[in-house]
C-alpha cells in the first residue's frame, strides 16, 4: 500500500472507492456530455440543411434574378435567428441577397452541393465568425425556374443557444459526477462502519487477554466468515502462548526451588561456623562443603545456559561419524565404578556409526546412563544398545527399576521434572538431565522417547536421523 495512505483500513478503502466512485462517475459524465453535444449539434445541422433546402426551393420557384432580389425579406424571415447568415449569389458575382449582420466570413474552402444532390451532413462545415463565435456553414447549388441560371445558396448558422445548452450540460455533467462520488464515498463510508463492527468487536475481546485470563480466547463464530480463519489462528496461538507461560511459570518455580536448597544450606552452615570461634579445620571442613554446594549451584546454572541456548538454536554443532560400540563400550568402562557400588553392571550390543556432534551425543548418552544408575534396582543390568540403518542411527538405554505410569513417560524429558519426589535426591539431580538430553536431539533434528514396559523395564531411545558428516 502506499505510504500516503492513511492507515485506518475504513479510511483506505473509502478513499479507494471514492476514486473509483469518481472515474466511473466522471467517465458516465463525460460519456453523456459528448452524447448531449452531439446531439444538439446534429440537431442544428439538420435545421441548417433543412432551411439551405428551402431556400433552394425558392431559388427554383423564382421565374427571374431580380425576383429573388425583390424577395430578400422573405429570405430573411425564414431564417432561424437573428445571427443567422443567407447568401444567394452567382459564381464569381456580387451576392444577389446577403443577410449577414454579424458581418460572419464565409469560409474559403466550402465546396457547394451540385443542383440536383440533397445535401447531407457531412456536407456541413465548421467556421468561426469573429470573436471566435463558432458557425456551422452549407453551401449548395440551385438553378432558378424560367432561365436555369444557376445560384450558390449559402447558409450559416452561429452555435450562439447550442454551445449555452452544451455549456449547461457539461456543468450538470460535473455537478453529478461531485454528487455521486459524495454519495458513494458516504455510503461506503457508512457502509464499512457497518461491516467493520465484528472487527471491533475482535479488538475490543482481544483487549480483555493478558496473562490473568490466558484462558480466554476470541469468539469465531461471532466474526465474519472472512475473520475466521484469522481468528482460529489466533486462538491457537494463545494456545501455545498459554502453555509457554505455564511452563515458564512453573520452571521460574521449580528454579526457585532448585536454588533455594543449595542456597540455604549455605546460608544455614555459615550462620552455625559463625555462631563462635571456631579450629581451622572445621572452617577448612565448611568451605569444603560451601564448595560442593556452589558446584552444585554452577552445574544447575550451567545446565539452564545450555538449554536457553539450546531453545533459541544459538549453538551450531558439527556432525561427524561416531562408531556407536567403541562410544558405548567406553561409557560403559567409564561408569563400571559406580555400578559395582550399586549392585549393577553393563551389557553393551551396538553396530554401526551415528553422524552426530561427539561431545554432546556423549553427554547426552551419560545423562542417561546416570539416570539408570540412579533407579535401577540392584542386581539388574543396564543396556546400552547401538544399531544404524537407511533412515538413521538409534542408541537406547535399557534399565530395570520401579514402573514407570504411562502419564508420567511424556513429561520426563521437562525440565525439573521428577516422576516421584521421594526418588528425586536433590544433592544428587538438579531434575535437568533429561531436559538436556532433549535439547541435544533437538540440535541434531532428532528424537528422544521413553517407554515402560508393566514390569519396569524402562528403555529411553536416541533416533538419529541420516546425515552427512560437516566440517
Amino acid at each position: 500500500m502506499a505510504r500516503w495512505l492513511p492507515r485506518s483500513l475504513a479510511v483506505r478503502v473509502t478513499l479507494l472507492c471514492g476514486l473509483i466512485a469518481v472515474w466511473t462517475t466522471g467517465m458516465l459524465g463525460m460519456y453523456f456530455f459528448f452524447a448531449a453535444r452531439t446531439a444538439i449539434t446534429a440537431h442544428a445541422d439538420e435545421q441548417l440543411i433543412g432551411r439551405a433546402e428551402h431556400f433552394r426551393r425558392l431559388v427554383a420557384d423564382a421565374r427571374t434574378i431580380p425576383d429573388l432580389r425583390d424577395r430578400s425579406l422573405l429570405f430573411e424571415a425564414l431564417l432561424g435567428s437573428a445571427s443567422d447568415v443567407l447568401i444567394l449569389r452567382r459564381v464569381g458575382e456580387a451576392p444577389l441577397v446577403e443577410v449577414n449582420p454579424d458581418r460572419a466570413v464565409v469560409p474559403a474552402d466550402i465546396a457547394p452541393v451540385v443542383a440536383g444532390r440533397s445535401i447531407a451532413p457531412r456536407d456541413v462545415r465548421d467556421g468561426a465568425a469573429p470573436g471566435q463565435l463558432r458557425l456551422h456553414w452549407v453551401s449548395a447549388q440551385a438553378r432558378s425556374g424560367q432561365d436555369g441560371a444557376l445560384i450558390e445558396v449559402v447558409a450559416g448558422h452561429p452555435l450562439v443557444s447550442e454551445m449555452q445548452m452544451i455549456g449547461r450540460a457539461r456543468n450538470q455533467a460535473l455537478a453529478g459526477t461531485v454528487m455521486a462520488m459524495a454519495a458513494c464515498t458516504l455510503l461506503v463510508w457508512l457502509v464499512l462502519r457497518h461491516g467493520l463492527r465484528p472487527l471491533r468487536r475482535v479488538a475490543e475481546q482481544a483487549a480483555l487477554i493478558n496473562p490473568i485470563n490466558l484462558a480466554l480466547r476470541l469468539p469465531a463464530k461471532d466474526a465474519p466468515q472472512e475473520l475466521q480463519d484469522m481468528v482460529a489462528v489466533f486462538n491457537a496461538m494463545l494456545d501455545r502462548v498459554a502453555t509457554g507461560y505455564e511452563r515458564l511459570s512453573q520452571f521460574s518455580a521449580d528454579l526457585a526451588h532448585e536454588i533455594r536448597t543449595p542456597v540455604g544450606a549455605l546460608i544455614g552452615q555459615t550462620q552455625v561456623a559463625l555462631n563462635r570461634p571456631r579450629e581451622a579445620a572445621e572452617y577448612q571442613q565448611l568451605l569444603e562443603s560451601n564448595l560442593e554446594e556452589l558446584n552444585r549451584l554452577r552445574l544447575i546454572i550451567d545446565n539452564i545456559l545450555f538449554l536457553a541456548q539450546a531453545d533459541h538454536a544459538t549453538l551450531q554443532i558439527e556432525r561427524a561419524p561416531l562408531d556407536m560400540a567403541d562410544e558405548l563400550q567406553r561409557i560403559a568402562e567409564y561408569f563400571d565404578g559406580p555400578a559395582d557400588e550399586a549392585g549393577l553392571r553393563f551389557e553393551v550390543q551396538a553396530a554401526g556409526s551415528a553422524v552426530v556432534n561427539a561431545s554432546l551425543c556423549r553427554r547426552a548418552i551419560h545423562n542417561l546412563v546416570v539416570n539408570a544408575l540412579r533407579y535401577s534396582r540392584a542386581g539388574t543390568t543396564i543396556r546400552l544398545f547401538g544399531h544404524q540403518d537407511e533412515a538413521g542411527s538409534t542408541i537406547a538405554v535399557e534399565n530395570e527399576g520401579e514402573p514407570i505410569p504411562a502419564e508420567q513417560l511424556a513429561r520426563l524429558f521437562d525440565r525439573f521434572y521428577r516422576a516421584d519426589a521421594s526418588r528425586g535426591r536433590p544433592a544428587e539431580s538438579s531434575g535437568l538431565g533429561l531436559a538436556i538430553v532433549k535439547a541435544i536431539m533437538a540440535l541434531h533434528g532428532g528424537e528422544a522417547s521413553a517407554s515402560c514396559s508393566p514390569t519396569g523395564r524402562i528403555r529411553f531411545e536416541l533416533r538419529f536421523p541420516a546425515q552427512k558428516a560437516s566440517a
